[in-house]
């Protein structure tokens, strides 16, 4: 990536790691504070207030793509970040669940996800996008294990409320360094792109229906792989449940310093076809080995290694992928429409690993995560992801 491409993508990564800090830092300490509230709260009510952020932003990835594929990507993206920033300050100044919960929602309706990575797919080559996508993903990745170590230390420093302000004044804070850091893209796109004719191409795509699927089983396999993840550590590893994220982070480091030679290698060619099948049976290959081998510490480690090597290249191709093969002027509706997709699966895996941990325990988890793995090869035609459309 040139200097202009790198200076956006951090920008833009900037911004998505901040959200990510405002989803997850408050989930490890949530559920206590939510006790010393006046009137206290509910199980389900705290489930709700950390569920809310999602809940709230997945039937709206698709309205804010096709916002910004009308009126362009920077008025959507500060418009969702603002509804962020004004989210945790809502629930920072809460004295009752029922504010918090509302915070959570303004917090989720921010979503802008889906036009982040169209507008770094708008400034951004072809041969260079997976690599920036891969910067991106990196980001979103670490500041998920960051959050999770990093909530504990804040709500003891300047308390759950300090976190929530704080995640509003950096969201603030945001802004100058996107519009500084991203210039704007000019967009050509063929005449039928901004009609609704090209808005009902791009939903009946083939290629695009088959990203969509395959990230809806990638997603549902990473979290039915964390419902079973965490008895794997303590049982096999012996590693404590507040020293898992000593596990995660070195895997997710060295995962992707392995991945990004391989972005870096790789262009929009023939080969990522086959580069693609073979990421996708590495994916099950690895979860299938990791439920035989869960007795052996170094096969655990290196099959969960794989699993991310496999994991990180296809987070960073297949959004690159989504915003090559759609029509520039509906990324943010083909991405909107990925994003949810995303987040479906996420919902879905969490329910497949709790039914399977519950039938067979750790090991069955880590099959039924294979299993998804199978599903997938059995319809990604990988070879012809990358042909440009044609019209």
């Amino acid at each position: 990536m040139n200097a202009r491409e790198w200076r956006a993508a951090c920008a833009l990564t900037f911004v998505s790691v901040l959200r990510m800090l405002g989803m997850f830092a408050i989930l490890p300490v949530l559920a206590l504070y939510a006790d010393q509230l006046p009137g206290g709260a509910t199980a389900i009510q705290v489930g709700l207030a950390i569920a809310l952020f999602g809940l709230v932003q997945a039937p709206l990835q698709i309205p804010f793509g096709i916002a910004s594929d009308h009126f362009g990507r920077k008025p959507v993206v500060i418009g969702g970040v603002l509804l962020l920033a004004v989210g945790s300050f809502v629930a920072g100044r809460a004295q009752d669940i029922q504010w918090i919960m509302l915070g959570r929602a303004l917090q989720g309706a921010g979503a802008v996800s889906a036009v982040l990575a169209a507008w770094l797919a708008d400034i951004t080559r072809d041969e260079v996008r997976a690599q920036a996508m891969a910067v991106h993903g990196a980001g979103v990745g670490l500041s998920f294990v960051l959050a999770l170590v990093l909530g504990p230390v804040l709500a003891g420093s300047i308390g759950v409320k300090g976190i929530f302000t704080l995640t509003g004044v950096l969201a603030l804070l945001s802004i100058p360094v996107l519009l500084a850091g991203v210039g704007k893209a000019p967009i050509q796109a063929p005449a039928w792109a901004t009609t609704n004719d090209g808005a009902l191409r791009t939903l009946r795509e083939r290629r695009l229906l088959g990203l969509n699927g395959g990230v809806f089983l990638l997603n549902a396999m990473m979290t039915c792989l964390f419902a079973a993840m965490p008895f794997a550590l303590v049982d096999t590893l012996g590693l404590p449940a507040a020293r898992h994220w000593m596990f995660y982070l070195p895997v997710l480091l060295g995962s992707l310093l392995l991945v990004w030679p391989l972005l870096r290698w790789q262009g929009l060619t023939p080969v990522r076809g086959l580069m693609f099948q073979g990421a996708v049976g590495l994916l099950g290959l690895s979860l299938g080995l990791a439920a035989i081998a869960l007795q052996s510490r170094a096969m655990l480690v290196i099959t969960i290694v794989l699993f991310f090597i496999a994991y990180g290249y296809l987070q960073a191709t297949m959004p690159a992928l989504v915003s090559h093969v759609a029509a520039p002027r509906q990324r943010g509706l083909a991405l909107g429409v990925f994003n949810t997709a995303q987040v479906l699966g996420a919902a879905i895996g969490n329910l497949i690993g709790g039914f399977a941990r519950q039938q067979g325990g750790t090991a069955a988890t880590l099959l039924a995560a294979a299993l998804l793995s199978v599903i997938w090869l059995s319809f990604v035609r990988s070879g012809r992801l990358a042909d440009r459309k044609t019209n």
